[in-house]
């Protein structure tokens, strides 16, 4: 356990963050931002959609244990498998997260399916609803699971054109808790061979505004981000499942010639979790070092 000895400005409040199974991936990078920044911090992880590609599965063990060494001063660590296609697991999920501290201020939904994907030409129903389950419904539904324990709102099926109201007509002056959605590069360009990838991120894209905007009457700050290629162990040579010459071809686009790394979406997204980052709010932000401007 480490004690910083300067500002900790997430000190005392408690982040779940989905997709945490390997030591590569951005929600690993983003719960050690958030121990870092003096958080505690509740993962989630499914080794078993890690297994299946061509990158591996991580030693869960070294993942926590790695995790936990980041930890300041008074700040607990929890984890939890879990397969987010089956709905039946997302309550459980929040609600062992909420059970660490006894509260949950920040949800960062970075879980994702990998693999198995196609063009347009290869789409199954089966394809498209793993996609979309993982993906899209999960991260609707986690959100839904977390707002629910922030306010004391009605729960009546709201009408059209018709906003979410807590209880009183509360005013906030500052975030209840604050939702982070991760979507891709689907509106900068093709992404050929991802269709269902592709579709499952661009509903969260889409409807990113929608759902900030009903938050907000809540008091919780929703922004999704979009990291561009960041090498999580997919654009590596040793474990790709791309063409090597693809990667190159990639690699080459890249302004600054390198991909993207773990720790470039995990640092906004940290700093728009602080109070520094309170008045962006339902933004589709993409951070990738000006790879879709070259």
């Amino acid at each position: 356990m480490t004690t910083s000895h300067g500002a900790l400005p997430l000190h005392g409040q408690t982040a779940l963050v989905t997709g945490v199974s390997r030591r590569r991936g951005i929600g690993f990078a983003v719960a050690r931002a958030f121990a870092r920044l003096g958080a505690s911090v509740f993962i989630h992880h499914y080794s078993p959609h890690d297994e299946d590609q061509p990158w591996g599965a991580d030693d869960l063990s070294g993942v926590v244990g790695e995790l936990r060494a980041e930890l300041t001063e008074g700040a607990v660590l929890g984890e939890m498998s879990a397969d987010l296609q089956d709905t039946e697991q997302i309550q459980p999920l929040i609600d062992a997260a909420h059970a660490l501290t006894g509260s949950l201020d920040i949800l960062v939904c970075n879980q994702a399916k990998s693999g198995g994907d196609g063009s347009i030409l290869d789409m199954t129903p089966a394809a498209l609803d793993a996609f979309w389950d993982t993906n899209t419904r999960s991260t609707l539904l986690l959100t839904r699971a977390f707002a629910l324990l922030k306010t004391d709102a009605p729960t009546e099926a709201t009408r059209p054109g018709e906003r979410v109201r807590s209880a009183g007509g509360k005013e906030f002056t500052k975030p209840t808790g604050r939702v982070f959605w991760m979507t891709s590069g689907q509106g900068h360009g093709p992404m050929r061979g991802e269709v269902a990838y592709a579709t499952s991120k661009a509903a969260l894209a889409g409807v990113t505004a929608t759902v900030a905007a009903e938050l907000l009457e809540l008091g919780i700050v929703l922004n999704t981000v979009n990291p561009g290629p960041v090498d999580t162990g997919y654009l590596s040579p040793d474990a790709t499942d791309r063409s090597l010459e693809g990667v190159q071809e990639l690699l080459a686009a890249q302004p600054f010639g390198r991909f993207g790394e773990p720790t470039d979406p995990a640092t906004l997204i940290s700093w728009l979790a602080t109070d520094d980052g309170a008045w962006i709010v339902g933004q589709v932000i993409t951070s990738d070092g000006g790879f879709y401007l070259s």
